[in-house]
């Protein structure tokens, strides 16, 4: 039997590395039609020694230590006496034997400023408080070759930090994952977990969690996040400020994307999303022509028209997971005509309503319901709904061409905040520290027979991003134009 055969594995699946006996009866995976047929003891012991030293040991905690520990000190106090967990998740198979980038559970990144895969945050209750602890894959093993036999080992896929090094770092004691499914399963007194991102963990809880408690923790922890404190919205107007350089990355190749597709426009906004940040916050839409009435057009593979205009939806995401959600509807070549700027102009009104009613002690449906009063005025003016106003609102006869909602909260989540509470969120009153999109719409489908020729194929968003401030609001996204004329000589400054 060669020493390969004796290794013991490395599992890209959740339930093995939090679990040491079960990562100890399976060897180490080699690919079925791998060049060489196993390792020689020779090589193997060859392989475990002449590496250098290369602990870091002058790391200092990352920015956000602190905010992290007082969102665990809030969550330690909504749960007093109860054991949390909160995982990151695992690895997704994208195929075969590849996978998709990792990106880690929002509750667990927001809590630790960890993104690894496999970790998890366990709050145990001590005394008054808890004491947390983050768990992680420790450094890959040079003694067993997984540091460079197995897939997920460090000459494959780079260099985990130490549990030492990780304390250091988020300023949280550390412990080898691969221990804490034997220690859940042996844990008693009330638990709750964080569903939905690690089976093995959820496993090990099974018959010590409910469903009930355990959205209580995901509500909680999502209703946490509808403040954002200082590093958030630093975070957040970074993120939005590397989104404006990609759109005016954008303007100057248009005539490169009328030679090719809308790919060209994407793959132009994920440069810059990828050179200064960690990637892009959602699926570039970039919709010209009549793909503008799709909301979510993210196939990106339509031709770029001079004539046409060019709905661009896309934020670059920050390396801490803030994302920016900016939309500009865009003529291709430059100059809006006429219909299109009449129908931009009344998008625009509505905006400027919505973005006025957002303050601090408002309603948050009140930026909603502003700008779609101004989008029904102007299908009523142009008659394309009988009015009254009043009547078209009541019946919602405008969202033929209105289609969605006016906007949504923002954050490590481009729909942030999603579990909360109707009251808390729809329902709620907005407070300084919270950050939403105004995003008003008008959509005429090319196939829409209600509406006269000239409306057909056109659709125009403008979304900004928004902070209720103590005495009103600050537009995070303001170093984009929004007004037609200025987008005009914007796009005429940028090709010029």
């Amino acid at each position: 039997m060669t020493v390969a055969e004796e290794l013991p594995a490395v599992s890209d699946h959740a339930a093995d590395a939090a679990d040491p006996e079960t990562a100890e009866q399976e060897p180490i995976k080699e690919r079925k039609n791998g060049l060489y047929p196993g390792v020689s003891d020779e090589l193997a012991e060859n392989m475990k020694s002449g590496w250098a030293d290369t602990e870091l040991r002058d790391l200092e905690p990352i920015a956000q230590a602190a905010e992290t520990a007082a969102r665990r000190a809030a969550l330690s106090a909504r749960f007093p006496g109860e054991r949390l967990v909160i995982p990151a998740g695992n690895l997704k198979t994208r195929s075969n034997d590849t996978e998709y980038a990792f990106r880690a559970s929002v509750e667990y990144a927001y809590l630790t400023g960890n993104q690894t895969e496999d970790g998890v945050l366990v709050l145990e209750p001590r005394g008054e408080g808890h004491l947390a602890t983050i768990y992680l894959l420790p450094r890959s093993d040079r003694e067993n070759g997984e540091f460079w036999l197995s897939g997920q080992g460090e000459l494959w896929v780079g260099r985990r930090h130490s549990l030492t090094e990780a304390e250091k770092l988020y300023g949280i004691p550390a412990a080898d994952v691969r221990e804490l499914a034997g220690r859940l399963r042996e844990a008693t007194g009330p638990m709750r977990v964080v569903r939905g991102y690690d089976a093995g963990i959820e496993a090990a809880l099974t018959d010590k969690v409910t469903a009930e408690r355990d959205e209580e923790l995901r509500v909680f922890l999502s209703e946490a996040r509808l403040v954002k404190d200082e590093f958030e919205i630093g975070e957040l107007q970074k993120a939005v400020d590397s989104t404006v350089r990609g759109f005016e990355d954008v303007v100057k190749v248009l005539d490169r994307a009328e030679a090719t597709s809308e790919r060209y426009i994407e793959g132009t906004f994920f440069l810059r999303a990828r050179v200064e940040g960690n990637d892009i916050g959602y699926g570039t839409i970039a919709a010209a022509g009549p793909h503008a009435c799709t909301l979510h057009w993210v196939r990106n593979d339509g031709p770029v028209r001079s004539g046409d205009l060019l709905l661009l939806d896309a934020g670059v995401e920050t390396h801490t997971y803030y994302t920016a959600d900016v939309t500009r509807t865009l003529p291709v070549n430059g100059r809006f005509s006429e219909i299109q700027r009449k129908i931009y102009d009344a998008v625009y009104d509505a905006q400027e309503a919505g973005i006025e009613a957002v303050r601090p002690g408002g309603k948050y449906r009140d930026f909603h319901d502003a700008a779609q009063r101004v989008l029904a005025e102007r299908l009523v003016e142009w008659g394309l709904v009988e009015g009254p106003v009043e009547r078209v609102l009541e019946l919602g006869l405008q969202r033929r061409w209105t289609l969605h909602g006016t906007g949504h909260m923002l954050g490590m989540d481009v729909h942030d905040c999603a579990a909360a509470r109707v009251e808390s969120y729809v329902d709620g009153t907005l407070e300084p520290g919270m950050v939403l999109t105004v995003e008003p719409g008008l959509y005429f489908q090319a196939d829409d027979l209600t509406v006269p020729q000239e409306y057909r194929g056109i659709g125009v968003r403008i979304e900004d991003d928004i902070l209720v401030t103590r005495d009103g609001n600050r537009n995070l996204s303001d170093g984009l134009p929004r007004r037609s004329a200025e987008v005009e000589a914007w796009m005429a400054s940028l090709k010029g």
